[in-house]
Parts: C-alpha cells; structure tokens; sequence
C-alpha cells in the first residue's frame, strides 16, 4: 500500500503561526495518508467541495476583521510523487484561480515552504475553513473527519 505523507492541519492555528491571536483552535496534528484514508475521506471532500461557493461568496463579500480564510489543497513535488494537503491562506479568487500563500509547514515536499506565495485552479479546492479570532472554525470538515478517524 503506497503510503504519502499527509500534512493536513486540521486547524490552521499552527500553518498560520498565529497561536497567541487564535489560542483555542485545536494544534495541527499531521497524518500518513494510506489509500484507506484517501477513501475515508471522500465524501468529506465532497461535502467541503459543494460548500466552498458558499464561503467563498463569503470572502468575497469581504469577512470581519481578523477572520482566516484558507482553503485545503494538494500540492505535489516535482515530479508529483510526492503530495501533501495543505492549507493556503487565500488572498484572492479571480478567474478561477485562488492565489494566497502556503499556511502549511511542509514535510514531504521539498519544492514549497511555509508562506510562499501559490496559485491554483479552484477545481483543486478539497476543502475550506474560517476561523474567527477566538479560534472557532467554520468548515474544515475533512480535518474535523481526519482529527477523528481510526483506521480499521
């Protein structure tokens, strides 16, 4: 069973290095992925899929101040044999690209580094998260699945 590292972060308290604005959002707790989890969660990927216009409406509508948004995405080394899902905090979504840069601290691949700038096609959006400044998230529904999970 191929096994690729995961580096979700269920909550971006630590992607965001921001644990002094947002101390009650939960620690990053990063995770092996085995074809066993890619399954698990598909339909949390779904779900965090058919909400994204939502949130994203949301953003672009313009969120209180200090609210994150990110949304949850794969990036792959070169040449894409290695992946990690990662949060990028969002600074725009425009023509079906959302730009922002990388919340993660990466561990698995080596071709991208925590707060480098990144762009994407929407349709790579797995899943999306706000957090508010006392820490309270909205979405991240693949994370809260993960943080959860037991494998059989």
């Amino acid at each position: 069973m191929k096994t690729t590292l995961l580096a979700l972060a269920f909550t971006i308290t630590a992607a965001f290095g921001q644990t002094a604005d947002y101390s009650k959002t939960p620690k990053d707790k990063p995770a092996s992925v085995t074809d066993a989890l890619e399954k698990a969660i598909r339909p949390y990927v779904t779900q965090g899929r058919r909400t994204y216009p939502a949130a994203k409406k949301r953003f672009i509508a313009g969120l209180p101040a200090k609210y994150i948004f990110s949304v949850t995405t794969k990036l792959y080394d070169h040449p894409h044999k290695t992946f990690e899902i990662v949060f990028v905090g969002v600074d725009s979504i425009k023509n079906g690209r959302v730009t922002g840069w990388l919340a993660t601290h990466t561990r698995a691949i080596t071709n991208y580094h925590y707060r480098d700038q990144v762009s994407f096609p929407e349709s790579d959006v797995l899943d999306w998260t706000i957090v508010s400044p006392d820490g309270t998230e909205e979405g991240n529904v693949v994370g809260k699945f993960i943080d959860t999970w037991k494998p059989r």
